[in-house]
């Protein structure tokens, strides 16, 4: 059994080989009927979700509301709301699905995404992709048909910033040549980046630079195909396994054996299949499920206390977690 690389206490935490962790996707409220969350109790349903054991809270990266696209998340600022939830945590990691590089200048990125982590104690996840969403290109003067090569200049960009006086020449965001700093460095060598999809990049290409695969929902046995394709070419490349993680739209019954009816990208379901179907989803490779309960029909503090008590026991990993002090 191959290893995941240490890299800083959220990654250490969230992503163990041949174990399955579960997180909580930001906001924690339904909004099914509308693209706008409340926002509502969101800061006591994040502690919440930190004392009931949950590993992760993801919030994503949504610079316009696009109607078409049919959800706003969760409307502030990730770096900025990610860097209040930092002083209201302790331990839960703080995760980001996707900051879509091209729209930002990635020393921006790099530079947040660095602050978070060391103000957190090393608990950022960055997740990064080239952004899905065609009305907010013209509305930044940014070329759609060119965000992969865009993708690929931030990623390096981000990584190269992580350099004391870095060196780095690129066609569409300037150059460095050494005699200037990008501060803070992260807490860890590196921020662990999370690939989502495949970026308008090739998958042999994602496998070498991303620290994980961010993928979608699909049927387990596709699922599991394209989990064995990337876990082949990530040991072409690395000394290290990598993390392949999933969302999962949930709308938790209270009867357990209420069985599964499909909603968006999850589905409708007691505890008893949710937790086969997690299971299944382990065995297959998977390592960690962010859960977003937007389409949850029942009371959200019961739902996530349901979860804990009965979905959480079932995944709990008896291995060892590296923490950087």
């Amino acid at each position: 059994m191959r290893e995941f690389e240490p890299i800083n206490n959220a990654y250490n935490s969230v992503f163990k080989a041949e174990e399955l962790s579960i997180g909580i996707v930001v906001p924690i409220e339904n909004y099914d009927q509308g693209l706008l969350p409340t926002m509502e109790h969101h800061l006591e349903r994040v502690e919440l979700i930190e004392d009931l054991g949950f590993k992760s809270l993801w919030v994503r990266d949504v610079p316009f509301n696009v109607p078409s696209f049919g959800d706003a998340g969760q409307m502030y600022d990730p770096f900025t709301y990610l860097g209040f939830l930092a002083g209201k945590t302790s331990k839960i990691a703080l995760g980001v699905s996707s900051i879509a590089l091209p729209l930002h200048h990635p020393v921006h990125v790099a530079k947040s995404a660095a602050t978070i982590d060391q103000l957190s104690g090393g608990r950022l996840l960055l997740g990064v992709a080239s952004g899905d969403r065609f009305d907010e290109y013209p509305a930044m003067g940014i070329d759609y048909d060119n965000r992969g090569e865009l993708f690929r200049e931030a990623f390096h960009y981000i990584r190269k910033s992580q350099q004391s006086f870095p060196v780095l020449e690129t066609k569409n965001f300037g150059e460095l040549k050494g005699h200037i700093d990008i501060l803070p460095k992260a807490k860890s060598h590196k921020i662990p980046m999370l690939m989502t999809g495949f970026s308008q990049q090739t998958l042999e290409w994602n496998a070498e630079q991303a620290d994980g695969w961010m993928y979608y929902p699909r049927d387990p046995r596709q699922q599991k195909y394209r989990i064995e394709e990337w876990r082949a070419l990530v040991s072409e490349s690395s000394e290290f396994d990598k993390p392949f993680m999933q969302p999962l739209y949930v709308d938790l019954q209270e009867d357990d054996n209420f069985r599964p009816q499909p909603i968006h990208l999850g589905f409708r379901t007691g505890v008893n299949y949710l937790n086969t179907y997690l299971h299944h989803l382990k065995t297959i490779g998977v390592n960690h499920v962010s859960i977003n309960l937007r389409f949850n029909s029942n009371d959200m503090e019961l739902t996530l206390e349901r979860l804990a008590e009965k979905v959480l026991p079932e995944f709990q990993s008896n291995k060892k977690e590296i923490t950087f002090s």
